[in-house]
């Protein structure tokens, strides 16, 4: 059996303890500290170099954090490893030496965010999540990522992230409804769904908690966020504030 009552009931900071300033940026390893220090769990975000370097990196290209232009995708490690957080002097963080840093001391919760090629990540995730000893979990807003972790490592927590998409003008509207819907989770099975805050309560995760499914959301900004999905569904990541339970 799977053992998901970390993610139910775990205080679990997203991206880190990171700073609404990005003084301490997020998904650094300040930020990671930062969690740890409070024994918080870590939510973060990876993705996948040219070259099979996993990153701890949450856009598609460089330029809202560091300043550069050039997708993730086009680069090597050696290319981009010289790169620093917004105006910190914070190096991009390998998912290796994330993983070297908490050490199986805190719950990690790993979104995938596959911008290139969504096997490369996964297989690279993997090669590199292999000999972790901690406790952690997946999910990705990509069903193809929960699809392939199904068929390929069952045994690893997977979740389902999803939202109404509203402020997203390029998504198709039958994509926006199928994820909306949450469709895809029929044939990939998550074992978890983390839902958009600012689209809660709504009929699909009350389905999904009637089926016993675990569903948390993202990001609580205020105890009054924080306390509101609490009261109708498992947990929450969050940001900027400390929450009180």
């Amino acid at each position: 059996m799977k053992d998901l009552s970390w993610i139910q009931n775990n205080l679990i900071a997203h991206r880190g303890l990171y700073s609404k300033d990005q003084s301490i940026p997020e998904n650094s390893i300040a930020s990671f500290k930062r969690a740890m220090d409070k024994g918080y769990s870590i939510e973060f975000d990876v993705n996948v170099l040219k070259d099979g370097t996993v990153l701890v990196f949450h856009d598609y290209n460089f330029n809202r954090i560091c300043n550069d232009s050039r997708e993730l995708k086009d680069v090597t490690y050696d290319q981009c490893k010289h790169l620093t957080l917004f105006d910190t002097d914070e190096l991009i963080p390998t998912l290796s030496q994330t993983l070297n840093l908490v050490s199986g001391q805190v719950p990690l919760l790993i979104e995938l965010k596959p911008h290139g090629d969504v096997i490369l990540l996964c297989e690279s995730f993997m090669k590199t999540m292999m000999d972790y000893q901690g406790v952690w979990a997946v999910f990705s807003f990509h069903p193809k990522v929960v699809s392939w972790f199904k068929k390929n490592y069952p045994d690893v927590i997977r979740g389902q992230i999803s939202e109404y998409f509203k402020n997203d003008k390029d998504m198709n509207p039958i994509a926006k409804h199928l994820m909306k819907t949450m469709f895809f989770n029929r044939f990939t099975k998550p074992d978890f769904i983390s839902y958009g805050i600012y689209d809660m309560p709504n009929k699909y995760l009350n389905r999904s908690m009637k089926k016993g499914i675990t569903v948390i959301s993202y990001a609580a900004r205020s105890q009054q966020d924080f306390d509101f999905v609490k009261s109708h569904y498992h947990n929450t990541v969050f940001e900027f504030f400390e929450p009180k339970i």
